[in-house]
């Protein structure tokens, strides 16, 4: 078990809050690395930011709103479709109005 939890420190960004993984894995591909891929680790609306660490988190580095991260959840999606030709369809479940 401290494996797992010391790998999950490693891999994952839990220094601050996210959703989790926000990305379902395309068929044959990983979502974070199509992300990755596409230059958008690092890549911030208002407060919601592609994490560094693994690009298949948001990460809430400045009190994110809930617009911030549907923003970056559509340019993610956009840049992804254009670059490779995948869709990407969200892992969360988005709940309410912007």
């Amino acid at each position: 078990m401290n494996r797992y939890t010391s790998l999950r420190q490693e891999k994952q960004p839990l220094e601050y809050p996210s959703c989790g993984s926000v990305f379902k894995r395309p068929i044959n591909h990983f979502a974070g690395k199509l992300i990755s891929d596409s230059g958008l680790q690092g890549k911030r609306v208002g407060g919601a930011e592609v994490s560094k660490k693994h690009a298949g988190f948001i990460v809430n580095i400045d009190h994110a709103t809930s617009t911030d991260y549907l923003n970056l959840i559509r340019t993610i999606q956009e840049t992804v479709k254009r670059k490779y030709k995948i869709d990407i369809e969200t892992e969360v479940k988005i709940l309410g109005e912007e």
